[in-house]
């Protein structure tokens, strides 16, 4: 039996929240009853989701040592990051190059209260309170400046957090307000839940499903088209192998992707540079 932690001031637990949800598909701890209640939800209809969270972390995973053992990226800037867990940005990061800076950005209060509680000591690494709907915010506050240096390449992530902005919310056009921001040179990784339509009708239709149930429980998440998805990286030139399902995105030597299943279509993503 699960047995919920005390809420940090701030915190609403009779509303579902987009991280807590997303830790408990990755089997953390730092979540509450209405959020199971709205995962176990969407698992009804893709019970394939823990490995959809698993396999969107490992991404990360990839694309952080990529960028700093073969771009020599030394700043990340995670927006949208979620609560803390294994693996985070700044662990990969540094573990490769001890000077790398990391500033995680959220609006979360229970985001912020985690990750300032994990970083208290850690000068290199940062939380900032900011909303991705935003971008200029981001860009100009004080917490990433005090890390992050724009006049550098920078690798940016936006790791499933584009897809919870509804469309007249211009997800595109706040991704390139973003990109604005940054040197030549800086990189973009992106994953983004994805309807495969016509292609896999069985998993679109899943997907749109999900989707339904997504926007009641928790009022946001959008299922877009390889196309929408596409359009993000406007203006940047795709890192090989492009824009593929998580588990295709240059895994370990000596891994196998697994099996082309639902979940296989259900996260997509990829990495590019801004030229």
């Amino acid at each position: 039996m699960v047995s919920d932690i005390p809420a940090p001031p701030g915190v609403d637990i009779t509303r579902p929240s987009v991280a807590r949800v997303y830790d408990y598909m990755l089997g953390g701890k730092d979540n509450f009853a209405v959020d199971r209640q709205a995962a176990e939800a969407a698992l009804r209809i893709t019970p394939d989701g823990p490995e959809a969270a698993r396999a969107n972390r490992a991404f990360l995973g990839r694309v952080v040592h990529h960028l700093v053992a073969e771009a020599g990226i030394r700043q990340f800037l995670d927006i949208g990051s979620g609560l803390p867990t294994q693996g985070n940005v700044h662990q990969i990061a540094q573990r490769v190059a001890a000077d790398a800076h990391v500033v995680y950005v959220d609006s979360d209060p229970m985001v912020l209260a985690h990750g300032r509680a994990l970083l208290a000591d850690n000068r290199t690494t940062a939380v900032a309170n900011a909303d991705v709907r935003q971008p200029r915010s981001i860009l100009d506050h004080p917490d990433v400046h005090g890390l992050i240096d724009f006049d550098q390449p920078v690798g940016l992530l936006l790791l499933g957090i584009l897809h919870h902005l509804a469309d007249d919310e211009k997800p595109g056009d706040i991704a390139a307000s973003l990109y604005a921001g940054l040197a030549p040179g800086s990189y973009v990784a992106i994953s983004h839940f994805h309807d495969p339509g016509e292609a896999h009708p069985e998993e679109s239709r899943s997907a749109r499903e999900v989707e339904r149930i997504f926007n009641q429980t928790m009022g946001t998440g959008r299922w877009r088209t390889h196309d929408e998805i596409l359009a993000y990286f406007a203006g940047l030139e795709l890192v090989e192998p492009g824009i593929v399902p998580m588990a295709e995105w240059r895994p370990e030597p000596g891994t196998a992707p697994g099996p082309r299943n639902s979940i296989h279509h259900t996260l997509i993503g990829g990495l590019a540079r801004k030229p």
